[in-house]
């Protein structure tokens, strides 16, 4: 745990990412085995489930600490972190603990089925017996949230260092349902083992945002476009006949889309489509809000898979006849895809082709985009045809170029604190739009950034004094202050007041020239929802009535 709080501590004070991956590659090349093991786990989000609820740590580090939970509370809001705010409130402690990480973790996990005094008296004798930077860590360990400016390419390249085996391979090696608890660092990074890969999936090649002009991208005729669908990122592995669906933040996600086992007779082994889970009801691409009902359920019931079918919409293949063909240029995995598609296209059959899309100038492409919404994407990818499927996100050969976003006038009625660096500030808003018939605002979204930190701190010092009622850490205010939101997608829905669902909302800018009477109304808002998002929930609201 010494080794592992250090290498923490190095990480937490620098943002430099030299540094950052020197510490690693050091720990990597010194920690015992199956340290290596679980700090691979937890740094790729691998974490044991939380023990103990929050309320009771906070109930139990005030017990110690000898002061009362509204001073906790409050010292919570300020430093913005719970393992922190712990670790500070906590009587120091010169001690450090012989025990490993590794040891640590195990307790963690057994800890989960204990009472509530036994969990009490194991916390506060760990709380006790540690220094201050290895008590944050544990605490940190036993929330379940350990985020400390550390992405799992930067692991995987202090990895690469210290094991002197090609960063490609280990992400290959780093994906997949492997479990930190039975595993080694010798079958999970040093051993070949062709049985291991029989469910993994590639890392996905991840695109960034056209930073300027299509137009900066050369000549128009080196590039294939395609529309970019707003669903879950895929892959679909067909090998021994077995089905592997993956999600883009590596969770075998198979069970939860029974429709794709079609897959299993219709595609040949040793193929491998990287795609977009999109719902599809009704001969027409759904919305986002629509695939929510299918994500996070524990059981998909014969009503749902009614209710809300799927497809898989490919754009790629990256296995073909057992072969990684991830080096072949795009254009020839195209065809070979194309080709595969057209073997097997049916109506029963829950796979779609992403078409690509050629133009003769930037000026065609720049139409395509603008009639995004009507089809129910996000705007275009621009992919290189010569590129192959690198790992991550890499510049220069694909790029996302999405629509403008949709924007609307709210007024600031609620705010709350931030965390981190802004624990101190009130940061965190809510925004109502008008409703026209009962004359009154009502809350559509949250957004927390967008602003400067000057405007965040006017903000903060205006909030403070024009507080109307506090529900906790939360505050409602005078309506006063307008704000364009922007957002990347709309949607109808039950499950908010507004009756509408925004996607990605943030603060476009802070519109001092607008009167609160001048924001726009719940009807303004409805009025953006596509008219594909309005027929589908037509369709299910009048099927559902008759």
């Amino acid at each position: 745990m010494k080794a592992f709080a250090e290498l923490i501590r190095k990480i937490d004070s620098t943002n430099k990412t030299n540094v950052k991956v020197d510490a690693l590659t050091q720990y990597f090349r010194e920690a015992p085995p199956k340290d290596k093991v679980w700090t691979i786990a937890i740094l790729s989000h691998r974490r044991p489930p939380r023990p103990v609820n929050t309320t009771l740590l906070r109930t139990w580090a005030t017990e110690l600490a000898q002061i009362p939970l509204w001073l906790f509370e409050e010292s919570y809001h300020i430093v913005g972190d719970l393992a922190e705010t712990i670790a500070l409130i906590i009587p120091a402690s010169e001690e450090s603990s012989e025990k490993s990480l590794t040891q640590f973790l195990e307790e963690i996990i057994a800890l989960k089925k204990k009472t509530d005094e036994e969990k009490r008296d194991y916390l506060h004798e760990n709380w006790t017996a540690l220094n201050y930077y290895e008590r944050f860590v544990f605490s940190k360990l036993i929330t379940g949230s350990f985020r400390i400016g550390v992405s799992q390419k930067l692991m995987t390249r202090a990895l690469a260092k210290a094991t002197d085996i090609d960063i490609d391979v280990l992400a290959y090696k780093l994906m997949g349902n492997w479990d930190p608890k039975t595993i080694t660092f010798q079958e999970l990074i040093l051993e070949e083992n062709a049985a291991d890969y029989l469910s993994k999936p590639y890392p996905f090649y991840l695109a960034y945002a056209i930073e300027d002009t299509p137009e900066d991208l050369g000549d128009v005729n080196e590039w294939f476009a395609e529309h970019k669908w707003d669903g879950i990122r895929s892959q679909v592995i067909i090998r021994e006949d077995e089905l592997f669906v993956w999600s883009r933040g590596e969770e075998l996600v198979t069970d939860k889309y029974p429709e794709f086992e079609a897959f299993v007779e219709a595609l040949p082994d040793g193929t491998v489509l990287d795609g977009e889970i999109l719902p599809f009801k009704n001969g027409a691409i759904g919305t986002f809000n629509d695939l929510q009902t299918r994500i996070g359920r524990k059981n998909i019931t014969k009503a749902q898979l009614k209710k809300t079918p799927v497809i898989l919409k490919a754009y790629d293949i990256l296995e073909w006849e057992g072969k990684d063909i991830r080096d072949l240029a795009f254009a020839e995995r195209r065809k070979i895809l194309e080709t595969l598609y057209a073997k097997v296209q049916s109506e029963e059959l829950p796979l779609h082709l992403s078409e690509t899309i050629e133009f003769s100038n930037w000026e065609e492409a720049a139409k395509e985009r603008e009639r995004s919404r009507e089809v129910m994407s996000e705007g275009l990818m621009l992919k290189r045809k010569d590129s192959p499927y690198l790992v991550g996100r890499k510049k220069g050969d694909w790029w996302k170029w999405k629509v403008d976003p949709l924007t609307i006038d709210a007024v600031l009625t609620y705010a709350m604190r931030g965390h981190g660096r802004r624990s101190n500030l009130f940061t965190d808003y809510t925004f109502g739009l008008w409703d026209e018939e009962k004359e009154e605002l009502v809350t559509f979204a949250k957004a927390y950034s967008g602003l400067t930190d000057k405007e965040f701190r006017s903000l903060d010092a205006w909030i403070k004094k024009n507080t109307l009622e506090r529900f906790g850490p939360v505050r409602s205010v005078t309506p006063h202050h307008v704000f364009e939101i922007a957002f990347e997608g709309i949607a109808l829905s039950k499950r908010h007041k507004s009756g509408v669902a925004t996607r990605f909302p943030r603060m476009l800018r802070w519109r001092k020239d607008k009167k609160i009477e001048e924001a726009n109304t719940l009807e303004d808002l409805k009025q953006l929802i596509p008219s594909a998002a309005k027929s589908s929930t037509k369709d299910s609201q009048e099927k559902k009535a008759n």
